[in-house]
């Protein structure tokens, strides 16, 4: 904590030390923002609310009889799509706006401005639309609104009935068609049964369970063969790179460094980094260099002796002077286990192979049969299925058909009729101006920051050595008299007064903008 305030307090402080770059940078950016916010167009918005009542007396009274749409669903699908390309153009051409478009260009930009304006709020789940639209020209607004609330009552569901009879029809074509499947289908299973007569429904089914058992067992011992083969395969590459001899009987010492005793290693290593950072600081005679020295020496003596002690108790073969390596000996032990093992597993996976190939050759015709009649049984299933389906939703959709005719689906209210606003939805410059005298205060302690950070000062002896990472040998103090302290007062006067009569435009700006408003 203390280094991070420690930081806050070096950065802060090369901030003031460029304030009048931060100052004169927030007074360029503050009245260029400031003007861009007090020219920003007005914008109006217009808007209507319409309400959809769907409840209809005739929905429990034909419940499970009448196919009955959603109708809460499609008016919610409607208000969703209603501001789409066909629609924003046929909007365009209601409200009279493309009157002034003449190219390709300028219409595109027409539309996609229109269709970012356009706004269908859903107040709850009350079937309660709100449909607004926001413009430079208030009467334009209010003419944009009407048309689009025209356009949603008119595309409600006026054109349901002319689906449903759609619907029905291609029921009635699919009912003719499922007709002529099932009549073929029953053909074939006819057929098929009096050509199999002897073999549909025998217990082929045991075939194929052993046929499954048989298939996992082969996989298995494949598995376990792949397995003990990349078990041998890794013990052939160990025994490789495995010395089959130890040390010779007289070892140089070039011969013993290169020989590996992990504990002793370690030690003589940390010893030796020790000795290194000695080096830096004290010379060969100091006590600490001339008892680490002492001390490699005595581990790496001791290392010597721990390497003849081992070459003492490996085996001697022959006569020779060398002495086999008892880990060689080991890996060639698990290689021909390992060998073994693998040939054992070849001969289970041949075996197993040999059954899976028995079983296919004698179940190859049953499964045929069994399963091209459970496909005559399943084809006739589905198709007898859908026929019964569709004659029924057929009697349904009719009922439908009849009920929509009697009375409407939805009614569609207007609550709120679009109106001619007044005064400007956007932009909320009471808001902006306050924003637009931050961001020019922000910008200042940027630019601040920024050269701060290129042009850095140093005021404290500790953060110079801890940032360049030299030894500072002494600093040297200015001492203040009374005009220089009064000059530093006026400097700070100055900086305070510019500040505040910054701040002080911006408030002006925003209590005449309340008092514009207002009036």
């Amino acid at each position: 904590m203390e280094d991070i305030l420690r930081q806050l307090s070096v950065i802060l402080r090369g901030m003031w030390l460029y304030r009048w770059w931060g100052l004169a940078a927030a007074w360029i950016v503050g009245p260029i923002a400031a003007a861009t916010v007090y020219l920003l167009p007005d914008r109006y918005e217009s808007s209507a609310r319409v309400y959809v009542d769907t409840q209809s007396i005739l929905k429990p009274l034909m419940s499970g009889l009448a196919v009955q749409p959603n109708v809460d669903q499609q008016i919610n699908i409607l208000s969703r799509t209603l501001i789409s390309r066909p629609n924003v153009e046929k909007l365009i051409r209601m409200a009279d706006l493309d009157l002034t478009v003449k190219t390709k260009e300028e219409r595109e930009v027409l539309i996609a401005s229109v269709t970012k304006a356009l706004e269908i709020r859903v107040a709850g789940r009350d079937n309660l639309y709100t449909l607004a639209y926001t413009d430079t020209d208030a009467e334009r607004a209010k003419r944009v609104v009407q048309s689009l609330v025209s356009m949603f009552v008119e595309s409600g569901l006026g054109d349901k009935r002319k689906d449903s009879d759609t619907a029905r029809k291609f029921i009635e074509e699919q009912i003719k068609s499922y007709e002529q499947k099932l009549e073929e289908a029953e053909n074939r299973l006819k057929e098929f049964k009096l050509r199999n007569l002897s073999t549909v429904g025998s217990g082929g089914r045991d075939y194929f369970a052993k046929m499954t058992d048989a298939s996992e067992l082969l996989g298995q011992a494949r598995l376990a063969l792949r397995e003990a083969e990349n078990a041998r395969d890794t013990l052939k590459r160990q025994l490789v790179g495995e010395e089959p001899m130890l040390l010779p009987d007289n070892p140089s010492s070039a011969v013993l460094s290169t020989v590996s005793v992990p504990e002793l290693d370690g030690r003589i290593e940390t010893q030796k980094k020790a000795l290194d950072g000695l080096l830096q600081r004290f010379t060969e005679q100091h006590p600490d260099v001339v008892g680490a020295r002492k001390m490699i020496a005595q581990l790496e003596a001791q290392k010597v002796q721990e390497i003849q002690a081992r070459k003492k108790l490996a085996p001697v073969s022959g006569g020779s002077s060398l002495g086999s390596n008892p880990v060689f000996q080991q890996l060639k032990m698990s290689l021909a286990e390992a060998e073994a093992n693998v040939a054992s597993l070849k001969a289970r996976v041949t075996e197993y192979e040999s059954r899976v190939q028995s079983l296919n050759a004698a179940s190859r015709m049953l499964p045929q049969i069994e399963a091209e009649f459970a496909q005559l049984n399943r084809d006739y299933d589905v198709n007898k299925r859908n026929y019964d389906q569709l004659v029924s939703r057929r009697e349904s959709a009719s009922m439908a058909v009849e009920m929509g005719a009697t009375s409407g689906v939805a009614d569609f209210r207007l609550i709120d009729p679009p109106t001619v606003p007044s005064k400007p939805a956007a932009p909320n410059r009471l808001l902006l101006m306050p924003a637009a005298g931050l961001a020019a205060l922000l910008m200042g302690a940027a630019i601040s920051f920024l050269i701060s950070q290129i042009r850095p000062t140093f005021s404290d002896m500790n953060v110079l050595r801890e940032v360049t990472g030299l030894a500072v040998l002494g600093s040297v103090s200015l001492l203040s008299d009374h005009d220089r302290m009064r000059n530093i007062r006026r400097g700070k006067i100055a900086f305070l007064g510019c500040l505040g009569a910054l701040i002080g435009l911006f408030g002006a700006m925003t209590v005449w903008l309340m008092l514009a408003r207002m009036a």
